[in-house]
């Protein structure tokens, strides 16, 4: 039996007021890391998406 890795992505609201949704999925390691360099960056509304391989979220409205 083979145990799939469970794969993260982001969406967020820029410094800047824009929508942002990452550009690839990360393991969970990695997206704490980003979700802290986004806050770090001022970045708001911060959001860590489950997603399955070959799926990245859109960013919200």
């Amino acid at each position: 039996m083979t145990t799939m890795m469970q794969n993260y992505a982001l969406t967020w609201t820029d410094a800047d007021g824009r929508a942002r949704a990452s550009a690839v999925a990360y393991d969970k390691p990695s997206v704490e890391r980003e979700k802290a360099a986004l806050k770090e960056a001022g970045a708001t509304d911060i959001e860590v998406v489950p997603v399955k391989p070959g799926e990245l979220p859109e960013p919200r409205a």
